[in-house]
């Protein structure tokens, strides 16, 4: 296929084919995508330390609560099914997996921080 068959693809039309790296020639023309602050293609990009730390730590902060409150949600819905408030398992199985997945991911990533923290450690100047 030509690269300029793709561009005869329905719903590309007006768009122009990039075919190398030399093609972005102008990257000042990235802008803020609506919606991400902090996107990666944003002009003015943050060089405050603190500011970094602080929304990493806000982040960190909000994964374990969110972790937090999947797992008294789990809690809940095990006491209502077995109480026979409630009879759906689905819920029930629901609610735990919610749980179990948000626990995962949050350990995931403290395992990572601390693999890092322990990696600077290491570091010899």
């Amino acid at each position: 296929m030509n690269p300029s068959d793709i561009m005869k693809i329905s719903g590309l039309n007006g768009l122009e084919s990039i075919s190398s790296a030399g093609s972005l020639k102008n990257p000042g023309k990235l802008e803020k995508l609506p919606g991400f602050n902090d996107s990666v293609l944003s002009k003015d990009i943050s060089t405050d330390k603190s500011d970094t730390f602080d929304s990493l730590l806000h982040s960190a902060m909000n994964m374990i609560k969110e972790t937090n409150d999947y797992s008294n949600q789990a809690g809940e819905a095990e006491l209502a099914y077995a109480m026979g408030i409630t009879n759906s398992t689905h819920d029930l199985q629901v609610a735990q997996m919610k749980a179990n997945i948000s626990l995962q991911y949050t350990v995931a990533v403290r395992n990572a921080v601390i693999d890092a923290y322990k990696e600077i450690m290491q570091l010899q100047f």
